[in-house]
């Protein structure tokens, strides 16, 4: 993975949905920031924080059902005693699609009580900015909570041509927003973490040094899952570089080419692919213990 794609791989089109965020931000009463459970710290948006203001806001810890629990309960405990409103929640499941909307409301009880006052409440819909960076599951966690069911609002002033509000039972409209990253990454371990999600292309990647992070990161953190799966020995996850360990997966697997020789890219592509669909188990690249990326006031 060459430092390039740390700085170079900035779509155009992303650059357009912040603009749209921040023109936007002024139709909504609160924002939510939809993010990865298994990243918590990386799939946070730090361009977020000046846009978002002094808004309120909720974050919802989607792919719940594919992290570690233990660790999801370590982080919202943490976020508990930061402040922070946050939700574990699994677009496949429904978890924690049930008690969104009284979070919502208890989030911005102040304002509808001032809405009671002045005899709007009645009326006047909740609504809502959903945001995140690609790949978090966003748009099927609002189509769940919508039933599966998107209805345009139309004529909203303001509101980009064409863009969609998705209507809840609950007296809530959500604003979807395009799932959007930041230009340039500090921090190379988020990015790699992003990576390994799938929240960064695949075509800009060199994969099989992808796939030799992760394995150096699981070997760390969740030895016993890579036995597990791929009946190599703890002495070779233990003592194996992190190449050499990729080999010794791609021999168990029988991902030989003419000749005899490794597929290691196959099995790279194999790796990836079965850690972003939950194949390696419930995990959790990161600790709450570590600084966050976006800073909370």
């Amino acid at each position: 993975m060459s430092n390039d794609m740390y700085i170079q791989w900035f779509p155009g089109h992303m650059t357009k949905t912040n603009r749209m965020i921040e023109k936007d931000i002024k139709l909504v009463d609160m924002v939510v920031e939809v993010t990865d459970a298994r990243i918590p710290q990386a799939s946070r948006n730090p361009q977020l924080k000046n846009i978002i203001g002094t808004k309120p806001k909720m974050l919802l810890m989607n792919k719940a059902d594919n992290a570690d629990e233990e660790i999801t309960k370590k982080w919202l405990a943490y976020y508990k005693e930061k402040g922070i409103v946050a939700i574990p929640t699994d677009c496949k499941t429904g978890k924690g699609l049930k008690v969104f909307p009284q979070a919502v409301r208890e989030t911005l009880a102040e304002k509808i009580k001032q809405w009671e006052k002045n005899n709007v409440s009645t009326t006047r819909p909740i609504r809502i900015m959903i945001v995140g960076i690609p790949n978090v599951g966003k748009s099927s966690l609002i189509n769940r909570l919508a039933g599966g069911k998107r209805v345009k609002v139309e004529d909203r002033p303001g509101v980009t041509r064409g863009k969609q509000w998705v209507t809840l039972e609950s007296g809530i409209e959500l604003l979807d927003m395009p799932g959007v990253l930041w230009p340039k990454f500090e921090n190379k371990r988020y990015a790699e973490h992003l990576a390994f999600t799938g929240a960064i292309k695949d075509d800009i990647l060199d994969i099989e040094h992808l796939a030799v992070k992760l394995l150096e990161l699981m070997q760390k953190i969740y030895p016993e899952k890579l036995v597990e799966r791929y009946k190599v020995t703890e002495d070779d996850v233990a003592n194996l570089d992190g190449y050499d360990l990729l080999e010794a997966i791609a021999k168990r697997r029988g991902m030989l080419m003419s000749g005899g020789h490794i597929n290691t890219e196959r099995c790279s592509i194999m790796l990836l692919d079965e850690f972003r669909s939950g194949k390696l188990g419930n995990l959790t690249l990161e600790r709450p213990v570590e600084k966050v990326v976006v800073e909370e006031e």
